[in-house]
């Protein structure tokens, strides 16, 4: 599922930092906290991959 937002493509990208190793689960903050444990580092991969110019800045359910 590809990210709909520059703000949730940006936290997904956080969270698999995290869920990797590379960067420690303390640092994250708001939605890349919980979408670290929720989500697998597939679905994290698929979100944060997503072509970024044609995402709006907010998705406008925000």
């Amino acid at each position: 599922m590809p990210a709909k937002s520059k703000k949730q493509q940006m936290a997904a990208g956080a969270a698999l930092s995290a869920k990797r190793g590379e960067k420690p689960k303390s640092s994250l903050k708001g939605a890349s906290r919980s979408m670290v444990e929720s989500m697998s580092e597939k679905e994290l991969h698929d979100m944060a991959s997503a072509e970024r110019k044609e995402l709006p800045e907010r998705d406008s359910k925000d």
